[in-house]
């Protein structure tokens, strides 16, 4: 197995955020064959599941940025996925996220978004990044904003009535 180099490692006080790991794959087949995948096109079979989630890897190697694995720093569990997507499609690249059952409603998500948009800031020269969420997905919504973004009706999502929440990263982090 070749890993992916240069990708950073970025650990806030609870998260580890490093290169996806073909382990982590059956998280996300996971999580794409249940319903909580409504929201982000599925559910889907695992071959589905696959070719989104191995494009989106792809990422680190085609365009510098992709998703991050997170993990629980002090017992090394997988707790889910935060990083910077960019599929066909998209209008611009996109900060998302997914957490597993167990990191729900722990603030996981909210900790390792924090941590990428100060790396975006760090690394490259972006006016802004999005959030683009479907409209029934409040607990999105919420995070979005939670994070300091402010929705943007003027900003393409990718499809029709999408939420595009946009974070300035010009100003303090």
């Amino acid at each position: 197995m070749i890993a992916l180099s240069g990708i950073p490692v970025i650990e806030t006080g609870r998260l580890r955020l490093r290169a996806p790991r073909l382990a982590d794959f059956d998280h996300w087949a996971e999580y794409f064959a249940s319903p909580r995948s409504v929201h982000e096109g599925g559910p889907k079979d695992r071959y589905a599941a696959w070719q989104h989630w191995a494009a989106d890897v792809a990422l680190w190697v085609l365009k510098g940025y992709g998703p991050f694995g997170v993990d629980d720093r002090a017992t090394g569990a997988y707790m889910g996925e935060v990083g910077i997507y960019h599929g066909e499609g998209y209008p611009a690249p996109e900060l998302g996220w997914f957490v597993v059952p167990a990191a729900e409603g722990r603030g996981i998500a909210l900790e390792a978004a924090h941590a990428v948009l100060g790396w975006v800031r760090q690394t490259f020269d972006w006016p802004h990044i999005t959030n683009i969420i479907e409209p029934a997905n409040t607990r999105s919504i919420a995070l979005g904003l939670r994070l300091g973004g402010v929705i943007d009706p003027a900003l393409p999502g990718i499809d029709p009535g999408d939420v595009v929440i946009r974070h300035d990263l010009r100003g303090a982090a």
